[in-house]
């Protein structure tokens, strides 16, 4: 199985941050995707190619500030779980985690880079700590 490991350590709180990423149906607004929608646990994420991932959203945690998803319904992903964890260094600072566990290995690096890319997003909205 391929793991992947992102992170970047913003010059924010964790509660502004959470507030911003914590939110399953704004993923496009700092991850290299076109759109989101979410109906109830589901969402659907389109890439700027056009292609389109079904997910499970399996956990939505305002306190621990962490959220999991599930990629589904592709048959070219056998296995998948995303976390995304937002954790305070300071009143003012926190670090983002992005990891992705998923089966084939080799779509870690398509998923690695892609982190990499919200990951420096988010840097650009809330600074570098």
């Amino acid at each position: 199985m391929g793991s992947v490991r992102r992170h970047a350590i913003l010059a924010a709180s964790a509660a502004d941050v959470w507030a911003f990423i914590g939110r399953p149906e704004a993923l496009h607004e700092w991850f290299p995707t076109t759109s989101t929608r979410v109906e109830g646990d589901k969402r659907w994420v389109t890439l700027p190619s056009g292609i389109v991932f079904e997910e499970q959203i399996v956990l939505v945690d305002n306190d621990l500030r962490r959220f999991q998803y599930s990629i589904i319904g592709n048959p070219l992903v056998t296995q998948h779980l995303g976390t995304i964890d937002v954790i305070a260094i300071t009143e003012a600072s926190c670090i983002v985690v992005y990891s992705t566990n998923i089966e084939p290995e080799v779509l870690g690096l398509a998923i690695g880079a892609a982190a990499g890319d919200g990951l420096r997003t988010l840097q650009e909205k809330f600074g570098k700590a």
